[in-house]
């Protein structure tokens, strides 16, 4: 007969604890870094610093400014556009380019976009567009179960959010609701 008592039921995990904590204060103070202060360098220093952390603690956690970045988009990107469903592939399009420009003419956003993708690379690029695609590819699977027969998804990603995302992050061309239609149009003709 066994006298070792079990662990306690969630013993040694923390949800919402300490490292949910820490997440949320490194993220925070990303965000408000490349929001306040885009001269200030972006290193774990002095990201941990602002966090009130131990940088050991964000070296251990992300590794790098990069894959810090690309967790913070991630985090940032994931649910924050409602896929539109107006009943046509049209509308649906328009309204999502529309909601996604309106996220990108936000300064805070841009920033955060800027800097992601300027230092994480490749891996800062894919949190950026990674969460844009899937709610694309559920736009064109709508019209599909419709009995549509939409572009590919990679015709509107070249077609919709590439250039979205271009203009944003390289030019100071302003981000109109008609032009944002008329990339629809370009890629839907009538």
């Amino acid at each position: 007969m066994s006298t070792t008592a079990s662990p306690a039921p969630g013993a040694g995990s923390r949800p919402g604890g300490r490292s949910a904590r820490v997440r949320a204060a490194v993220h925070l103070a990303v965000r408000e870094l490349v929001a306040d202060d885009p001269g200030e360098p972006l290193t774990i220093p002095v990201l941990a610093a602002r966090a009130g952390v131990h940088a050991t603690t964000v070296y251990r956690r992300w590794g790098t400014v990069g894959e810090l970045l690309a967790d913070v988009a991630t985090s940032r990107f994931s649910g924050d556009i409602v896929v539109p469903d107006t009943g046509s592939l049209r509308g649906d399009l328009e309204r999502y380019a529309s909601d996604l420009a309106k996220d990108l003419c936000d300064p805070d956003t841009l920033a955060l976009v800027r800097a992601t993708i300027g230092i994480g690379g490749e891996q800062g690029a894919a949190a950026c567009r990674g969460e844009r695609q899937q709610q694309l590819e559920a736009i064109l699977e709508r019209e599909r179960a419709r009995g549509g027969q939409p572009p590919t998804l990679e015709r509107t990603t070249d077609a919709v959010l590439a250039p979205l995302y271009y203009r944003a992050v390289f030019t100071d061309d302003p981000l109109t609701p008609e032009w944002t239609r008329t990339l629809v149009s370009h890629l839907l003709p009538d």
